[in-house]
């Protein structure tokens, strides 16, 4: 019997691999679908897209990757986001050792942003640790603008906003439908939010993926709340772990699957959604 293979998903196999999820993952999205939200291209010299199992040949399992190197705390971080994992039932004996070939790539601090309870479960296992995954949701309404506060959301004047690494963090997550992009605050002094629209109660929500300062969020959150209203989102969603202190009249959800990391240098407060299957699949 031919042994069951890794192999890292390079250029020649990446259109196997999304007919792969395709068929046993995610039929919604087309083949050329994965393989497009697959290769962002984020990080050019990434390692590779993930790892395949190959039986005589056959891709019979897969995790993808994202790879992102980002400067965190004035350090060089190197961030690998794994998604999409997926194994045939006649393999599932496999499924530790495609993780470890994933994890066990040097100097990588690692997440996963929607594991089911299974995956997560493993992933515990071998010491991914469990992110806050309590939301806060505000309802929202029309407010008045105080102290010259302004939301700007039209991509012109956010690009011209911007600057450095605040405008290059915009530009690499611009190009995703899904992905609304706002500031809140003053000139050289804003907040970066990216939301998605979800349903909440049988009405639209705006579901906060990023912001880039707690504190500037939090001032200005009124302003923000006022802009979604008109823009017809009923209620915001944030995590809690993004924001110091729930606005008033937020009530707190729980009980979602855990969102979890394994790193020897970041800590919690660390993480985001940046460079991430969060952004670049549409996840829910």
């Amino acid at each position: 019997m031919p042994q069951v293979l890794i192999e890292p998903i390079t250029d020649s196999i990446l259109t196997e691999f999304a007919t792969f999820l395709h068929t046993n993952l995610d039929q919604s999205r087309s083949s050329s679908e994965w393989k497009s939200e697959l290769n962002v291209n984020w990080q050019p010299d990434q390692p590779n897209y993930g790892f395949v199992l190959k039986d005589n040949s056959r891709i019979v399992g897969g995790i993808g990757a994202f790879y992102k190197d980002r400067i965190i705390h004035g350090k060089i971080e190197k961030l690998c986001n794994i998604t999409s994992w997926c194994v045939l039932d006649t393999h599932r004996q496999h499924s530790m050792r495609l993780a470890m070939a994933v994890i066990n790539q040097p100097g990588y601090s690692f997440t996963d942003f929607s594991p089911t309870k299974n995956v997560g479960a493993t992933l515990q296992f071998l010491n991914f640790i469990p992110l806050d995954e309590r939301q806060a949701v505000i309802p929202n309404f029309p407010w008045f603008s105080f102290n010259n506060v302004t939301v700007i959301h039209q991509v012109d004047n956010i690009k011209q906003s911007l600057k450095d690494a605040a405008l290059q963090i915009y530009e690499d997550h611009s190009t995703f439908p899904w992905l609304n992009h706002v500031l809140v605050g003053k000139p050289n002094n804003w907040c970066h939010v990216i939301y998605k629209k979800s349903i909440f109660k049988g009405l639209p929500a705006s579901s906060i993926i990023y912001l880039s300062n707690k504190e500037l969020f939090d001032q200005n959150f009124s302003q923000l709340s006022s802009h979604l209203f008109f823009k017809g989102y009923m209620s915001t969603h944030v995590e809690c772990r993004f924001i110091k202190h729930p606005p008033r009249l937020s009530a707190i959800r729980s009980g979602f699957n855990q969102k979890l990391y394994l790193s020897n240098t970041l800590g919690k407060e660390d993480i985001d959604y940046l460079y991430s299957e969060f952004m670049a699949l549409n996840i829910k």
